[in-house]
């Protein structure tokens, strides 16, 4: 594993995280979190735990840099990547599946987290492959 790669992988991938989120929540799904603001935390609230967001989102770049280096990132190409990103992307909204069965949430918001979930780790995977790409002496090995 190339130290120096991994860390700027998990960088790139923690602002590409936080920045989709931003697109994905804070433009194209607000509507839909205004047609149903009695199932969240006031505005205040949320921004208090601002920073849970963020170690959250840091988190999930930590973890999704680290399996694509130590499993996939010798033998990658686009193609793996898309394929990791989208077996990643299907196990984690899974929770969307659940928070959906057991909270208020109307189908069709359950519906846009889950694919734009799936969307979004695939993209990732390719932004992560560009950025961790092992040097040809090291591919294959």
């Amino acid at each position: 594993m190339n130290l120096k790669r991994l860390i700027l992988a998990i960088v790139v991938g923690f602002i590409f995280i936080f920045a989709t989120d931003f697109l994905i929540h804070a433009v194209w799904l607000m509507p839909d979190y205004n047609a149903t603001k009695s199932l969240w935390r006031p505005e205040a609230e949320m921004n208090a735990r601002f920073p849970w967001m963020l170690g959250a989102q840091l988190l999930c770049a930590i973890t999704f840099v680290l399996l694509w280096a130590s499993g996939f990132a010798s033998r990658g190409s686009v193609g793996l990547a898309c394929a990791y990103g989208f077996l990643i992307g299907l196990l984690v909204p899974v929770t969307t599946i659940i928070t959906f069965v057991v909270s208020p949430l109307p189908p069709e918001l359950a519906f846009k987290w889950f694919l734009s979930g799936v969307a979004q780790s695939i993209l990732l995977a390719v932004v992560i492959f560009f950025v961790y790409k092992p040097s040809p002496q090291t591919a294959g090995s």
